[in-house]
């Protein structure tokens, strides 16, 4: 493939090529690049002795990517796959704590022993698995799982190259972020070669919405709030804010591209209760203002320009902290 870059590291391919019962992970809230990500992988590796599943416990999937898995139909692990599993594979996800493996099992040694192989692009990433590939250049993970399965020889089939798709779509909001890069754009490029069905996934991912959805938005607009002689921009939901629109933590995503999208703002942030008790924070820089460190300041992670955290207290304890961090952090730049 041409324009790309570096090809999986062999060990990787090896490690990968070598399960029989893998199951599939990503990151809790897992957004199109995780669930795409995964999806693909499943998919390509199923057959010839391969039986790959993914973990997805109940309530993982919002409203709007629900239809990327009703599109792959790829089985999802339940807990004898996962004590049957001969491997993991992990992607999309920074640190073994973040995996998506279901509250039973998430404070458990569920990989027991068994390998366990990481592949990311988050600056953030611990390298926990026992092979690790982590490319912090990369647009998103599925940029890498696609360099992956040309590199082990894999079929890329039409909903494979979809669910890839939509993972570097995503990940870089429509090629407009600074993680586009000239390895993603040509990656997006053979996804459509392969088949990929853009339209379809411009109408679901970018001019699609429920009605709870867009109730959501209304809430996260009319939130909205300026810091910083309105240089921070950033806005709140509350548990009951969320759950009275119909929504779910599941369905917390890109909504902080409302504050971003303010003229002026170099930093913004959403901060919201989907589940009570717990604030998530995201935050977003403009293409100068990185906001990793203050993410990592909350024991958060992510990327350079796009970082969240999730902290163990109610919003209505968090808002002013999180503000004043982010005027402090602000004045640096």
């Amino acid at each position: 493939m041409t324009q790309m870059a570096a090809e999986a590291p062999v060990e990787i391919i090896e490690a990968v090529g070598g399960m029989r019962r893998p199951v599939v992970v990503a990151h809790v809230v897992p957004d199109a690049d995780a669930l795409g990500s995964i999806f693909a992988t499943a998919l390509a590796y199923n057959g010839n002795g391969c039986a790959p599943k993914v973990a997805l416990p109940a309530g993982s999937l919002s409203q709007r990517l629900a239809f990327m898995h009703d599109w792959a139909k790829v089985p999802v692990a339940g807990r004898t796959d996962f004590e049957k599993a001969d491997g993991f594979i992990v992607l999309d996800t920074a640190k073994k704590e973040r995996c998506n493996v279901g509250p039973d099992q998430r404070n458990t040694d569920w990989s027991a022993g068994r390998p366990v192989v990481n592949i990311d692009h988050h600056d953030t990433n611990t390298r926990f698995g026992d092979v690790n590939w982590v490319d912090a250049e990369a647009s998103s993970s599925a940029e890498l799982v696609l360099r992956l399965l040309q590199a082990a020889g894999r079929p890329v089939s039409p909903m494979v190259a979809s669910m890839l798709y939509a993972g570097v779509l995503t990940d870089t909001a429509g090629f407009s972020l600074p993680t586009t890069s000239p390895s993603g754009l040509a990656a997006a490029a053979e996804l459509v070669r392969l088949g990929a069905d853009v339209a379809e996934l411009g109408e679901r991912l970018c001019r699609s919405q429920t009605q709870s959805e867009f109730d959501l938005l209304r809430i996260i607009y009319a939130n909205t709030k300026r810091a910083a002689g309105g240089a921070i921009a950033y806005s709140t939901a509350t548990y009951e804010d969320i759950t009275g629109a119909g929504c779910t933590a599941a369905d917390i995503d890109d909504q902080v591209s409302i504050p971003r999208s303010l003229d002026g703002v170099r930093l913004a942030m959403l901060l919201t209760e989907g589940n009570k008790g717990k604030t998530r924070i995201n935050f977003r820089g403009d293409g100068r203002v990185e906001v990793l460190e203050l993410a990592q300041k909350f024991n958060g992670g992510g990327h350079r320009q796009a970082a969240g955290a999730v902290i163990d207290t109610p919003l209505s304890d968090t808002v002013k902290m999180v503000v004043a961090a982010a005027v402090e952090h602000l004045k640096k730049y």
